[in-house]
Order: C-alpha cells, then structure tokens, then sequence
C-alpha cells in the first residue's frame, strides 16, 4: 500500500472481506445489505457491517466493529464510512483504494459508492486491483491444506463414482448422487457442479442437469466446484456409458495429453501464455478444431475462479504457492468437446498436484 500511495482499502466482496477477517458465514446469498471492511496502512482492519453480522464477526481476530441497523436504504454504513476515512487518512486529499479491473465488482449499489466518492472529495477512490491480486494468488501453505483436502474429497469421489451409476440413470438422478457422496465424504457444500451426458460426446459444459436417460454410447462430464472452509477444488471427470467411438478415445487422449503438457511447463517464472501455448499446441496436434473456453485454466482458491488465466495474452508469471487450474479443452467435432482438468500448486520445481491424477482412460459406466 506504501509503494501504490494508497492510505486505506475498502473491501466490499466476500472473498476480499473473508480473506482479511475470516469472517466466514453463508449470509452473503443476502444481497439486501452491503458489508465493509476498511485496511488502514497501518493497523488492524476495520468492519463496517450491519448489526446481524456483529457476532459472527467478533469471532474472527477483528476488534473494532462498527455496526448500523441495517437495511436501512438512505444511510447503508455510508456516514460511518466517510466518518472512518476522515480519521485514517492522513489528510484530506488521501487516497482509498478499492479493487476496479477484471473480475472485479461493487457489492454496494452505484448510488451509494456515487455519494461516498463525492462525500469524500478531495480524497480519491483510485484502482487497489493490483495489490489485491498480488496477495491472493500466491497461498500459505494453510490455504493450500484447505484446497488440497477438497481436492482429495472430489477424487476419492469421482475415482467410486462408476460404482453408483448405471447406464439409464438419469442426469438429474447423477447430479443428485454425486452431491449426496461428495456430503458424505466430508465436503461443506458443492456449490458448483455442472456437467452432462450425450450420444458421442457433449457439447455443453456449463449447464444444468437434464431428465434425458443415459445411452449406451453417451459420454458424460461432471465438473465440480466443491467447498472444504471456504476454499474450492474445481476439475472435472469424463466417463462412457458403455463403450465409444474413436474420436472420442482420440479426444480424450489429446486434452489428456494437454495437461500432461501443462504439468511439465507449469515452473516459476513460466508466464500464463507460455503455459498456454505448451497445451494449446496437444490440442491442434490431435485435430481441435477450436476451443470455446477462451482459456486453458485458471487461478483457484476462495473462489472456483479467480486471477490469472491462462491466455495467449496473460503475461502474469507463476510463483510459488499459486493454485491454478490446468483445462484443456478443444472441440473434435461438430457441436461436440472434450474437456479436461486438473488442479494443482506451483513449487520450486513440478507442480504439486492437488487433485488426484485422472486415468488416461475414460472409466466405463455399465
């Protein structure tokens, strides 16, 4: 914060606010009330929340807590903001950062931070994304415990799985079963598990079950974000319901041996590009004939996806101690894809992984 020349963050989100607090509750699928905490340049964080949290957050290490009652529409913590910046700022004409860029967002409404701004005059609200993003992506080695052991849930899991199901079930029914075993494995929450099957391969990823039966013939991607202490694992898994045609095996084979390609390049000092392109290059080798993820994998943690990407045009460099995700996928045919994911974490050396290494073969659903 010194060397940006920012006097105090304001955070408004709930990773940022968690990750500075430890202010952990699922009362963030409220969107009625905004929630604060302001990091001075010196000093411990300050919450700025509503009265409903004030218990929750005298459990985590943060000592000064300013509540209001809250929803109260005209003043939402905005006075008690503005009467907390005129005492941490070293003068008037100090600067406030909040984050701005990419995958970034206000959790207040615009009318709201339009008056603080103003209010504030002659302090600025200036662009804190750099040094929010430089903290998060590299883990302790405690975050990483965190993602590693919900990791390990997911693949112990999905490795079982075929043992679940059968060929006629349902995706509906699927979804169901995974979530129910991924509970019973000891994770908090799937928050996040899209997926679905179809006749020679699927053509979408990102959708929600359907009551179609399985086929003999289907291939089917689940693809879960799973919660272990408010950290994520994020891979998925492909199986065949009986047996495939070769361009599904050729398909399977080629992202398999994109990630192989992303586990030897993923070094410090690599760039997100670079590593990029060491996959990208598997998958126009074995015949992709394009790829509509946009990326080939991205940072993991407090959130299922959070910086870098991996891009031809993301410079970041890795670090030690960044999770990432590596995802090959590539469409092999009309309206079908093929995609495949491991996570894992940046050493000095071979990356880590955290999930456990999928097969090389498509296990067979019977």
């Amino acid at each position: 914060m010194h060397r940006a020349g920012v006097d105090a963050l304001l955070l408004m989100t709930e990773p940022e606010v968690r990750y500075f607090t430890g202010f952990l509750t699922p009362f963030w699928q409220s969107p009625t009330r905004p929630w604060f905490v302001v990091v001075p340049s010196e000093g411990k964080p300050i919450a700025v929340i509503p009265e409903i949290g004030a218990v929750c957050m005298q459990n985590t290490w943060i000592d000064d807590i300013r509540t209001w009652p809250s929803p109260r529409p005209e003043d939402e913590g905005i006075t008690l903001l503005v009467d907390l910046f005129r005492t941490q700022l070293p003068t008037r004409q100090g600067k406030i950062g909040v984050p701005m860029g990419p995958e970034t967002s206000l959790r207040m409404p615009l009318s709201d931070f339009e008056r603080l701004r103003d209010t504030v005059l002659p302090a600025q609200i200036v662009d804190a994304g750099a040094i929010i993003r430089t903290l998060r992506m590299v883990k302790s080695e405690a975050e990483v415990a965190k993602i590693r052991h919900i990791c390990t849930i997911a693949s112990d899991v999905f490795e079982t799985l075929p043992q679940h199901l059968h060929t006629g079930m349902t995706e509906v029914d699927i979804f169901r079963t995974f979530k129910t075993a991924m509970l019973n494995a000891g994770a908090d929450d799937t928050a996040y598990l899209v997926g679905g099957a179809g006749p020679g391969g699927y053509g979408d990823i990102i959708s929600p079950p359907r009551t179609r039966p399985t086929q003999t013939g289907d291939v089917l991607i689940l693809d879960t974000g799973a919660v272990f202490d408010g950290y994520f694992c994020d891979f998925d898994r492909n199986y065949a319901f009986g047996d495939v045609d070769d361009a599904v095996k050729r398909a399977h084979a080629t992202v398999y041996a994109a990630t192989e390609a992303g586990l030897a390049a993923a070094r410090p000092g690599t760039t997100c590009a670079a590593l990029f392109h060491a996959m990208n290059m598997l998958l126009e080798a074995g015949g992709a004939l394009g790829n509509t993820v946009g990326r080939l994998g991205h940072g993991l943690g407090m959130q299922l996806t959070e910086w870098p990407s991996n891009t031809a045009h993301d410079t970041t460099e890795l670090s030690v101690g960044m999770v990432i995700t590596l995802e090959p996928g590539m469409t092999f045919a009309d309206g079908k894809v093929m995609v495949h994911e491991e996570n894992i974490v940046v050493r000095d050396g071979p990356p880590e992984l955290l999930s456990r290494r999928a097969p090389a073969e498509m296990p067979i659903i019977t």
